[in-house]
């Protein structure tokens, strides 16, 4: 199984899994690099199946992570992903070993990342993760949960920040939350979801988060996209921002 470990030195030349052939994603996939190569400075690691394919695992320092946790002295995994006909070939169990031994060089207590209760798009498999070692250690009134694999039993165990454990939030119409972790966010934000909501009359309101401290901030522990209607958490699919789609997510 041959692994590139993609840097800021290749980054310009490698590509980043997702989206690297939809055209009309060009400027969220260079997005996405952007924010990639801020990320390296901090630590962050993104390697890949040497192959034009979607086998992946992001990781850095959940000081570090673009999420709402506590988690001092933890790994926090960001995207990780095994797709097509790649799957159950070993390689998220491989691609995991390498950022459990590499999180255990580093004196980590283990590793966290953020997941849905149930299956949520752009997030882990929860069911997975829980088969290999992960405990939920906490959970939110949205459906996220936020799973660890320790490795020190005497490291606090991480928690959601308060913010994040809001039941809903005051806007009325659509509100999206995203950032550039993902190279789809910004096209279907800002062009499909716009369109949606102004074909069927409803408010929408866009917070893009642009910093680590807007991140952590944000209501929902979902901080790729995270869609909310009337006050009410929606999903983390991106694809709900499309016309075609939009309708089976809101209840209009």
């Amino acid at each position: 199984m041959d692994y590139i470990v993609v840097d800021k030195d290749n980054l310009a030349s490698e590509h980043i899994c997702c989206a690297f052939s939809d055209r009309k994603c060009k400027d969220s996939y260079q997005a996405k690099k952007t924010w990639l190569r801020s990320q390296f400075e901090n630590g962050y690691v993104f390697k890949r199946l040497d192959k034009r394919a979607k086998v992946f695992i992001e990781y850095g320092p959940a000081e570090k992570a673009w999420m709402p946790v506590d988690a001092d002295n933890y790994q926090a995994l960001g995207c990780f992903w095994v797709s097509g006909k790649y799957k159950k070939n070993g390689h998220g169990k491989q691609l995991l070993a390498e950022a459990v031994e590499e999180a255990k060089a580093q004196g980590k207590f283990g590793i966290i990342t953020v997941a849905g209760k149930k299956k949520a798009h752009f997030m882990s498999d929860t069911k997975w993760l829980l088969k290999q070692g992960f405990v939920i250690c906490d959970e939110t009134p949205m459906g996220f949960v936020l799973l660890c694999l320790q490795f020190d039993s005497g490291g606090r165990l991480p928690v959601f920040y308060d913010n994040a454990k809001v039941e809903q939030i005051e806007q009325q119409g659509c509100v999206a939350y995203y950032s550039n972790r993902c190279p789809y966010s910004e096209y279907h934000v800002t062009q499909s979801l716009v369109e949606s909501c102004n074909n069927r009359n409803i408010p929408l309101k866009v917070i893009k988060l642009q910093s680590l401290k807007q991140a952590r901030s944000c209501p929902s522990a979902a901080t790729i996209f995270s869609l909310f209607y009337n006050g009410e958490f929606i999903t983390t699919d991106i694809s709900a921002c499309m016309d075609s789609r939009f309708d089976k997510f809101i209840a209009l």
